[in-house]
């Protein structure tokens, strides 16, 4: 059976403030059986931490993130100039994984441009396997974007075949395909899946008087940014049916993520996210 995890970009303010190992104890409290490194610093505290709740919490490192170089959106380490780190961690942690969370931006915006970043990946994919680990793309609603009638996520695809995938079945929804055919079609090439709900607010009394004002514009924005980040089993998305893709796809770590709060408590959006996974049997 799969983990069922926490993406650490969700509790990265609590680890500044309480520590790694404070956060661990809530996240294992709560269910959560792996975690997934990211957004918070990988340094020599941090790591010996992660270490420590392996062994004493049952806790396990599903994934580190990385970049292939540091740039504006990428500040954390990089394989660039961090590989014998990186692989060290890895080794320290008894982690698989790493994943890359997002390309760069300027690979988002022309076919070379991707296509380069791609045949970047297969290089580090192939740089990694000889040491026993694993990378993995993650991807987001751009993604399905097209150059010349082909996704970002297919030329990817095509021209790094050692990379694996770390599919987001939120941003998959926003892109406008369907999770589970996703999933099923990179079966074999799916280790790391994000469980992320999609959920469509009510329109803000606020956008009305915008509109009485005149201000089509500022209602526009409104009306178009109702869609939200949901706890998961809160929002639109058939879990019921994603789980079980994902588990035949090959998933060995299903992680729980949710980008935006709307003034809850995080700990609590954790907790009934893992209430819908486990009343749904996992």
């Amino acid at each position: 059976m799969a983990s069922v995890g926490v993406q650490m970009m969700m509790v990265r303010e609590q680890v500044a403030t309480d520590g790694m190992a404070r956060v661990l104890e809530r996240i294992a409290g709560l269910g959560y059986n792996s975690v997934e490194v990211s957004q918070v610093a990988t340094d020599e505290t941090n790591i010996a931490a992660l270490a420590k709740g392996r062994t004493e919490l049952g806790v396990e490192v599903a994934a580190l993130s990385v970049a292939l170089q540091k740039g504006p959106t990428a500040t954390g380490d990089a394989l660039e100039t961090d590989f014998e780190k990186v692989v060290d961690d890895c080794r320290r942690l008894a982690c698989s994984y790493l994943r890359i969370g997002m390309m760069p931006v300027t690979a988002m915006v022309t076919k070379p441009a991707v296509e380069e970043f791609a045949r970047q990946c297969e290089d580090a994919s192939q740089r990694l396997l000889a040491e026993g680990i694993q990378l993995a793309y993650h991807n987001h609603h751009v993604d399905y974007s097209k150059h010349d009638g082909e996704t970002l996520f297919d030329i990817v695809r095509r021209l790094s075949p050692s990379l694996h995938f770390e599919i987001d079945v939120h941003w998959v929804q926003r892109g406008g395909k369907n999770p589970v055919e996703v999933l099923g079609d990179v079966a074999g090439r799916v280790e790391l899946v994000h469980l992320k709900d999609y959920r469509v607010g009510l329109l803000p009394a606020s956008a009305l008087d915008l509109l009485t004002a005149g201000d089509a514009a500022g209602f526009s924005r409104e009306f178009a940014g109702l869609v939200q980040f949901a706890e998961v089993g809160a929002g639109t998305l058939d879990f019921a049916a994603i789980i079980p893709a994902a588990l035949e796809s090959g998933a060995e770590h299903l992680l729980v993520e949710q980008d935006e709060l709307y003034g809850r408590d995080v700990y609590d959006c954790l907790a009934d996210s893992i209430a819908h996974i486990r009343a749904l049997g996992y």
